[in-house]
């Protein structure tokens, strides 16, 4: 009897270890695919795909590899423009979107001594992902359940954010920190006009703006969003004004009833006739910083149908002359790729920002990573206030 038990026991054992080693050669996670290119956004969104993704073998990776098992990844409006083929940064297909992203470090190669095994993390997008000039690392974004990143990307996770915040910050506030520090050299007393403030680098430039103690007039779309921005101003700077720009009345008229014009304009949004009234809101000498072109999105070109100029935003030359106007372009990751040095003190500048409470990134959707899709068309169709982002622990 004591002989038939063990060899029922040897058989279980036995069973175990099979079913063990069927689970072991299993797919353990998921990432998001991008196949192909489609000039329309919401065409390509609805071409991606959800394949099952084993966990990568740091072994045969690159020596500077960090394996990141993904807790949280934006969901950028650029994310789309890219699929679309409407963005300079081209990576190859196929690859995995999500520029930015929190989690915790699984796996370091050999000559990693930066970060170990369990650190909590974020990953530098310019260093790593889609939008990075890194041509191994383009290729791993982070909308799944594992990315890899080259060490110098790894960022150690502050003490005031979350894995939803961290993922959401290093695109938005350097966005912000560039045009109006180094682009317009924002003063404390000024008073700055930004439009688009309830998407992520509006609203991140709302709070710098208000950390470096400039008064604010914020312009979007919903007075429900407008609302929520009108309490993200954490500095000496306040929130003095916002304007619903799909309102009956016009830009110039709200702008003139608070102040005699303003300092700075930070456009996120474009398009000819919002250019021109802006201008006619500034003051003598003020600074116009183009940042993007949410309205005319299809301007940029890339490697789709290319860019539709007839969209684009048209600044009027003789407003600009009358104004005394200085327009900039505020192209954060192409200047940082040219001028490298330009980005540690912007770094240390938000990192103390973030420390003293100044800066703290405002996240109003989080989905779940089966449910990209959604998340991508609620990004593309503005139905988000700052920062939007997929939960990837657990898929």
């Amino acid at each position: 009897m004591h002989i038939i038990q063990t060899a029922k026991s040897l058989l279980r054992l036995q069973s175990f270890a099979k079913c063990a080693a069927n689970v072991a050669h299993k797919s353990t996670g998921h990432r998001v695919v991008v196949s192909e290119i489609s000039a329309d956004p919401l065409e390509a969104v609805e071409k991606l795909t959800l394949v099952p993704m084993d966990r990568p073998d740091i072994s045969l990776l690159p020596d500077d590899a960090v394996l990141v098992g993904v807790a949280s990844v934006a969901v950028h409006w650029v994310d789309v423009l890219m699929m679309a083929g409407q963005y300079q940064h081209a990576p190859p297909l196929p690859y995995t979107p999500g520029m930015e992203y929190s989690g915790e470090v699984l796996g370091v190669g050999k000559s990693v001594d930066k970060v170990k095994e369990g650190d909590k993390v974020f990953v530098d997008g310019f260093r790593s992902g889609p939008r990075s000039y890194d041509k191994f690392y383009q290729r791993w974004g982070g909308m799944g359940t594992y990315s890899v990143a080259p060490e110098v990307a790894m960022m150690k996770l502050p003490d005031k954010l979350n894995n939803h915040q961290a993922a959401s910050y290093l695109g938005a506030y350097e966005t912000a920190h560039h045009a109006l520090v180094k682009c317009a050299g924002l003063m404390s007393g000024e008073t700055v006009l930004i439009h688009g403030a309830t998407g992520t680098t509006g609203l991140a430039a709302v709070q710098v703006a208000s950390a470096l103690g400039a008064n604010v007039i914020a312009t979007g779309g919903s007075d429900d969003k407008l609302a929520v921005v009108a309490t993200q101003a954490f500095g000496a700077g306040k929130v003095i004004a916002c304007h619903n720009y799909n309102s009956d009345k016009a830009l110039k008229d709200a702008v003139k009833s608070i102040v005699k014009g303003v300092d700075v304009v930070y456009d996120t949004v474009g398009g000819a006739k919002l250019g021109q009234d802006s201008l006619r809101c500034m003051n003598f000498g003020g600074r116009y910083c183009v940042v993007g072109w949410t309205a005319t999105p299809l301007a940029g070109g890339g490697r789709a149908a290319g860019a539709d100029q007839k969209s684009a935003n048209m600044l009027p030359t003789n407003l600009i002359m009358m104004k005394g106007a200085k327009v900039i372009g505020c192209p954060v990751a192409i200047h940082t790729n040219f001028d490298p040095k330009i980005r540690p003190p912007r770094l240390t500048a938000l990192n103390k920002m973030v420390d003293e409470g100044l800066i703290s990134p405002h996240v109003s959707h989080v989905f779940p990573l089966t449910d990209y899709k959604e998340a991508l068309k609620a990004k593309w169709g503005r139905q988000v206030i700052g920062g939007c982002v997929l939960d990837c622990i657990g898929t």
